[in-house]
């Protein structure tokens, strides 16, 4: 023991703790308030505290406790108060030597020791029960990250250890710790899938609208809108759920105002009967819902902690540009002067899906079945982009149904691997 401060109480004015001490060989290094315990034990960095306290108060313990938080030092108490309850109150709070009307300068230097001794056993306790603590919360995150490739990737408890283990050993990381990077990964993958679905949705509703309004599968037009709707407010529930309000509220509250307005758009213009003018306030109104999506997901995914989750991002976003196109063909037969029947706009859509598809077919994360969905997806395509110029005959307009609703199932499954990747996830 080489060091000490010495904690003066109201009633310690007199005490003759700082002479003895030094008569032992100890150096007092201040004298200091319960106020300023913790800031001066922080700033002086002594061995111990000692205090003489005859009658101690709640002011005492109160400052212990700060200090136990700010910078544990093994404390020593001297007092005349032998009321029982005390003792408790002095060990809880961080007291480690509690003395009752037996000071004297021949039994400081035993005091101190014991205070250290006991400072010393608590801290091995404290460093032990924060290890078994640290183990037992890593086994709780790697049955969780194993739970979610047995659920995502049919894969069985000892294949998807061993996935962790291999990725762990690959990143030269910690089980633990690629099992906390794949559920955060995870977490974030499932909400640019859910944001990239607004985006879809916002012009699914008016392709479906246009349908509907054209006598083209009006019944199966009208389940497919309640369906849709459904499906952005139950993905809007769970965005509100899983990302950042903090973070990312500013976005989630554009998308949620864009979502009322062209919900009540929809609702004052039912399937099958909206007019013209009404399809481009819809149509208006799903504009403001894609731009407030788009400005979401990218903002999701810059800030995802894999750099693989563009991947997500991609596919996803090739649902809604499948549903742009055939909204598209359908608005230039309603609304040849509305800005959805602008040329350049339907070909801008139509390299931006073209280009997406190569960087899919290019990327390594893309695997055997998905370069087999890929190929299906491709035939669609082509089939939307030719019966996107029979528009005005009601096969064409059939045929742009069941190939976009066909795109849609396909990237919707393709989105989902990427999702539950383990690449993507875990890099």
């Amino acid at each position: 023991m080489k060091s000490v401060l010495i904690l003066e109480t109201t009633d310690s004015e007199t005490s003759p703790l700082a002479g003895d001490l030094r008569r032992i060989g100890v150096h007092v290094i201040g004298v200091v308030t319960c106020e300023n315990l913790a800031q001066d034990a922080v700033l002086l960095a002594p061995d111990a505290v000692v205090a003489m306290d005859p009658q101690p108060s709640e002011r005492l313990f109160a400052a212990v406790a700060r200090l136990e938080s700010a910078r544990p030092v093994p404390v020593a108490v001297f007092t005349d108060d032998v009321r029982i309850e005390l003792i408790e109150r002095a060990f809880s709070s961080g007291i480690h030597a509690w003395v009752i009307r037996g000071y004297k300068p021949d039994r400081l230097r035993s005091v101190l020791q014991l205070a250290q001794v006991r400072f010393r056993r608590e801290s091995e306790h404290r460093k032990c029960l924060a290890e078994l603590t640290g183990r037992l919360e890593e086994r709780k995150l790697v049955d969780r990250a194993k739970g979610l490739l047995m659920s995502h990737q049919g894969m069985d408890e000892e294949h998807a250890f061993r996935a962790l283990r291999d990725a762990a050993m690959q990143g030269k990381q910690r089980l633990g710790q690629v099992a906390q990077r794949l559920i955060e990964a995870a977490r974030c993958a499932e909400a640019v899938n859910r944001s990239g679905q607004l985006r879809m949705l916002s012009q699914r509703l008016v392709k479906l609208h246009a349908l509907a309004s054209m006598n083209t599968g009006s019944a199966s037009a009208e389940a497919l809108t309640r369906e849709s709707m459904s499906r952005l407010e139950r993905n809007l529930s769970v965005l509100s759920e899983l990302v950042s309000m903090a973070t990312f509220g500013e976005y989630l509250d554009a998308a949620l105002e864009a979502w009322s307005g062209l919900k009540s758009f929809l609702r004052a213009s039912p399937c099958g009967q909206a007019q013209n003018a009404s399809m481009l306030q819809i149509d208006a109104a799903a504009e403001r819902l894609l731009e407030a999506a788009e400005r979401l997901t990218d903002a999701l995914e810059a800030a995802g902690p894999m750099k693989n989750m563009q991947m997500v991002n991609l596919a996803g976003r090739q649902r809604m540009l499948a549903q742009r196109v055939a909204k598209m063909a359908l608005l230039r037969q309603i609304a040849p002067q509305g800005v959805a029947a602008d040329p350049a706009q339907m070909q801008a859509t139509v390299d931006a899906f073209e280009q997406a598809m190569a960087a899919l077919r290019r990327s390594p994360l893309t695997s055997a079945d998905g370069r087999a969905m890929l190929r299906t997806a491709q035939d669609a395509w082509k089939n939307l982009l030719q019966s996107s110029q029979l528009a005005a005959s009601p096969q064409g307009r059939l045929q742009i149904a069941q190939s976009s609703e066909a795109l849609l199932e396909i990237f919707d499954s393709m989105t989902e691997g990427y999702e539950h990747n383990l690449k993507v996830l875990v890099g």
